[in-house]
């Protein structure tokens, strides 16, 4: 039902339920508590941040250093939903933010910013500190359910069903993407009955599944699968045309799957990538096997006479072509193709690849889809649910890896908890029911 006005018996009290103890809603929890109301903060796993810290794993990429217009531009349909909230928290005020809980942070080679032990698990120890020291009270294993009859938010916990009322509430429960970290898109059916609209939630930053190579297959050969799966092909320039004409370039590396690609070069080709095969069946992804050589020099090399030696002796004494590139020409291209020096040298610096669907969004590293910007008003409150906001990836826009998504969850949560403060000193305090 549509959330209806309450007075708490203390309208000195503001209290403020947090849904969700990813990045976006401790960035909320720190805005608040800041503020000085009473935070609760909710989650349904057994501790907050688990997806944070699978994310700094490898290194904790917390934003990128170039500019805020360029920025910007990574969220590409959703830029001018995002332009005030990530203008207003971008690289350099992330780096500040991270500065505050005293993580030093340094910009590597590829423009990407890190902490300096690259570590995820301090930045979350500090920032949890200063959240319990301004009185948040975290509750985990706490799983939201959706509001009772009385408009009071519902958990099932280990001690069994719980409700917590409060004057507002921010729901920051993460996409579809991992759910045995958390976000596991429980919360779509239970906004949908409230009147709000989700758009289908879709993988982002994806892998992708090859189309078969060859009748009878359904991918990869068990010949390139079995020696070759999870070995990364390096270096390569990906290029994609869009419908209208245009291509993109760019070069980096990408890793074989038992059932297609994945990889860093393969998430900044995937919305696009995954577009195409949504509206077309399939796409096709053009693969520059040697992009240190130019076209010219290529054909010379494959027209040169090679005597008794093998083509991959030749391709690797001549252009450097390592042995899952060269399984890859096997792969894709006939024999009659391999040996015709032209149509070789055309498809090593453009091997195309069929891609027949993106893995499923559970394996994505990210998501797209989720409530519309439309469904909320500048604060990222609900338009159908007064004193529900949301922020992070459950809203709908997505980026490529490389920072741009930790900085639109942190943005999007700090814009949540502002807009909580706003509206309770516009409206006065009310319960967040449903």
């Amino acid at each position: 039902m549509p959330l209806q006005p309450s007075i708490p018996s203390s309208p000195a009290v503001r209290r403020v339920a947090i849904v969700g103890g990813g990045p976006a809603g401790l960035m909320a929890a720190d805005v608040l508590s800041g503020r000085g109301l009473a935070v609760d903060l909710y989650d349904a796993m057994p501790s907050v941040g688990r997806k944070f810290l699978l994310a700094g794993r490898g290194g904790l990429n917390l934003t990128h250093s170039e500019p805020t217009a360029v920025l910007l531009g990574r969220y590409a349909e959703r830029t001018e939903h995002l332009r005030a909230a990530i203008t207003a928290f971008d690289g350099p005020a992330v780096r500040d933010w991270a500065a505050g809980l005293g993580i030093a942070t340094f910009v590597g080679s590829s423009g990407r910013v890190f902490p300096v032990d690259m570590k995820a698990a301090p930045l979350l120890r500090a920032w949890l500190h200063r959240l319990r020291a301004a009185g948040v009270r975290v509750h985990t294993r706490h799983r939201w359910t959706g509001w009772d009859a009385q408009g009071a938010l519902a958990f099932d916990s280990p001690a069994g069903p719980v409700v917590h009322a409060a004057d507002a509430c921010v729901l920051a429960l993460g996409g579809a993407s991992w759910p045995r970290l958390g976000s596991d898109a429980a919360w779509v059916p239970l906004l949908q009955a409230g009147g709000v609209a989700v758009a289908p939630l879709r993988p982002a930053n994806c892998g992708f599944d090859v189309a078969p190579t060859a009748p009878g297959r359904s991918g990869w050969s068990d010949h390139l699968r079995q020696r070759f799966a999870g070995q990364p092909v390096k270096p390569v320039v990906g290029r994609f045309t869009d419908p209208s004409g245009r291509t993109e370039s760019l070069q980096g590396e990408f890793v074989v799957t038992d059932t297609g690609i994945e990889g860093s070069l393969v998430y900044a080709f995937s919305a696009r990538l995954r577009e195409a095969i949504a509206a077309h069946g399939h796409a096709t992804w053009e693969i520059d096997l040697l992009p240190q050589h130019t076209p010219a020099q290529v054909l010379a090399e494959t027209a040169r006479p090679r005597g008794s030696r093998s083509l991959s002796t030749h391709l690797k004494s001549r252009l450097g072509l390592g042995g899952l590139k060269m399984a890859l020409l096997h792969e894709l291209l006939a024999p009659a193709q391999l040996d015709d020096p032209a149509q070789l040298a055309q498809a090593l610096k453009g091997c195309r690849l069929t891609l027949a669907r993106p893995r499923p969004v559970a394996e994505a590293i990210s998501t797209a889809g989720g409530i519309p910007f439309e469904a909320l008003d500048d604060g990222a409150m609900l338009r159908a649910l007064p004193g529900v906001f949301c922020a992070g990836e459950m809203l709908d826009w997505e980026a490529p890896t490389g920072g741009y998504l930790l900085t639109a969850c942190l943005a999007t949560g700090r814009v949540a908890g502002e807009g909580v403060l706003r509206w309770l000193q516009q409206a006065g305090p009310r319960a967040a029911a449903a």
